[in-house]
């Protein structure tokens, strides 16, 4: 996938845990971080999205807000929001259509088998829509303190 950066972000309208419609534009005028993650209550998941709730008052602080995207439905996320008391939404991507807009639904290989799957990955977008910075097969150590930096 080519980069995004520089380029309107692909606007949505997807459910949140709450099975309420958010949509992309909803933020205009806030910065965006947009983070795609494989499967709630997985390891690596739960790691990067504790890293975000962790940080949630600096990102606040830098007048932007964290959407976390999955395949997973939104009774799944509202458990995963609970048990780890994350002050975010989660969105609900279950056919895949905002990952292939950001070109994170790819093919994955795990155990010898291959299946299509969300890469890990994340997009910083500003005020106006425009992404401006993009990581892409997201290592979850220290991933927070890049993005934070981005932002400041």
């Amino acid at each position: 996938m080519d980069s995004l950066v520089n380029m309107e972000a692909p606007d949505f309208i997807l459910l949140n845990e709450k099975e309420e419609k958010v949509s992309l534009k909803d933020y205009r005028g806030k910065k965006v971080v947009l983070y795609f993650y494989p499967k709630d209550m997985t390891p690596g998941c739960t790691t990067e999205a504790c890293d975000f709730r962790d940080h949630h008052e600096e990102f606040s602080n830098l007048n932007t807000v964290i959407l976390g995207v999955s395949g997973d439905e939104a009774n799944k996320h509202t458990k995963f929001i609970e048990k780890y008391g994350l002050p975010f939404s989660l969105l609900v991507d279950e056919h895949h259509e905002v990952a292939e807009k950001y070109g994170v639904w790819v093919l994955k290989k795990m155990y010898g088998r291959e299946f299509m799957g969300i890469e890990r990955s994340t997009f910083l977008i500003n005020e106006e829509g425009i992404i401006e910075k993009e990581w892409r097969k997201v290592k979850v150590k220290n991933h927070i303190e890049e993005v934070l930096e981005s932002l400041r």
